[in-house]
């Protein structure tokens, strides 16, 4: 391949994926930090609730459903668990947590963050043409860093030289994180 075509193959992929670089970038750094806070939805409403509860062996989904019912919850019923003594609740746009011992709790309603909801909905999607898509975009980015790394012809700057020191290191970075820090 001819400088030339590399460097416009580089170019071009570059302009055609910056939205999609972008677009991941930007949910990645939020994801990162979704532990601290959920950016992808914000707490309207915090509400302290009294309720009866059952045994625990007889809290199902059923009865999960219905107590949201009965608390006023009219969205999509998501799951419910048992952890620690806390009934936890999900429901499309609530969340509900109970202490089995008392039966006091609290709903928090939330509405879904625009724009960085739907920005981090690229991360989880599943669909078989998005996965074809993002495989060709996962494809096209070994593309972009290869074409990178040799399109500067000469110099004291070419991956020769330099680059492939940079290269390492960018390597050696993650592993050590996955291998010796976690």
């Amino acid at each position: 391949m001819k400088q030339t075509q590399i460097r416009n193959l580089h170019r071009d992929l570059g302009y055609f994926y910056i939205g999609l670089i972008i677009s991941f970038a930007f949910s990645g750094l939020l994801m990162n930090h979704r532990d601290s806070w959920h950016p992808e939805k914000y707490t309207v409403e915090t509400k302290v609730v009294s309720v009866s509860l059952p045994p625990e062996g007889q809290i199902n989904e059923h009865f999960a459903e219905n107590l949201g019912k009965s608390l006023g919850i009219d969205d999509k019923f998501r799951r419910h668990n048992i952890k620690k003594g806390v009934l936890k609740i999900s429901y499309e746009n609530h969340d509900v947590e109970i202490m089995l011992k008392n039966g006091i709790g609290e709903v928090v309603t939330f509405k879904k963050t625009p724009l960085i909801s739907q920005t981090m909905k690229l991360h989880k999607n599943t669909s078989d043409w998005w996965i074809y898509y993002s495989d060709v975009f996962a494809l096209s980015l070994i593309t972009i860093a290869i074409t990178g790394a040799i399109m500067i012809p000469a110099g004291k700057f070419t991956f020769a030289r330099r680059g492939w020191k940079l290269a390492v290191a960018g390597i050696l970075f993650p592993l050590l994180v996955l291998f010796v820090l976690n």
